[in-house]
C-alpha cells in the first residue's frame, strides 16, 4: 500500500471543513496545530483555505498519560494561544490520528485554558487504531498499517509521509 501524498489530500480536507463549519453555522473558527506535525498540517490547511488566521501551537506533552513511560521529549515548547479558548469554535488539527491519547492531551490542555464552544478535530491521516472514543469530525485518508508499522509526517515544506517499521522488542 503507497501512502498518499499531503498534497493530494489538503485541498479536499479544505473543501470538508469548510462544508462542516457551514452545517454547523461557525463563522469565526479559531485554529490550533498540535506540535509539530499538526503546526505543519495546520499551515497548510489555511493555506489552501485562502486563511490568514492567526494559528494556536498546542504542545501537550505535559497534558499526555504516557508522560511517565516515555519521559518528557527534549524538544518540548510552551503552547501558545494568540486568542481566548473560552466560548470560541475551535479547530484542533493533528497530523496522525492512532491511538487518540496526543488528542486526549490536547483537549484536556484546551480545557485549561477554557471552555471553549465547540471543537473540531482535523487529521491528515486517521490509522484507525483508536484506543480511546476519538474520531476525527474531517480526515484527509484513513489507513489500517501493520502492528509493527507507523507512518510519520515529515516537514514543513513539501509535506510528506513516510511508513516506519518498529525495531522488534528485546528479549
Amino acid at each position: 500500500m503507497n501512502l498518499p501524498n499531503p498534497a493530494d489530500l489538503l485541498p479536499r480536507m479544505a473543501a470538508d471543513l469548510n462544508g462542516h463549519l457551514n452545517r454547523h453555522h461557525i463563522d469565526n473558527p479559531r485554529f490550533i496545530g498540535i506540535h509539530t506535525g499538526g503546526v505543519w498540517v495546520a499551515r497548510a490547511l489555511l493555506e489552501a483555505l485562502g486563511r490568514d488566521d492567526e494559528l494556536g501551537l498546542l504542545d501537550v506533552s505535559f497534558y499526555r498519560d504516557d508522560f511517565t513511560q516515555s519521559g518528557l521529549h527534549p524538544q518540548v515548547r510552551p503552547s501558545a494561544l494568540p486568542f481566548e479558548v473560552e466560548g470560541q469554535h475551535l479547530v484542533l488539527i493533528d497530523d496522525v490520528l492512532m491511538s487518540g491519547r496526543t488528542v486526549r492531551a490536547a483537549l484536556n490542555e484546551l480545557f485549561d485554558y477554557g471552555r471553549p464552544a465547540s471543537v473540531t478535530l482535523v487529521c491528515l491521516l486517521d490509522l484507525d487504531a483508536r484506543e480511546l472514543p476519538i474520531r476525527p469530525d474531517v480526515v484527509g485518508a484513513t489507513l489500517s498499517l501493520a502492528a509493527d508499522e507507523r507512518v510519520k509526517l515529515l516537514g514543513p515544506a513539501p509535506l510528506r509521509l513516510e511508513r516506519q517499521t518498529l525495531a522488534p522488542a528485546a528479549n
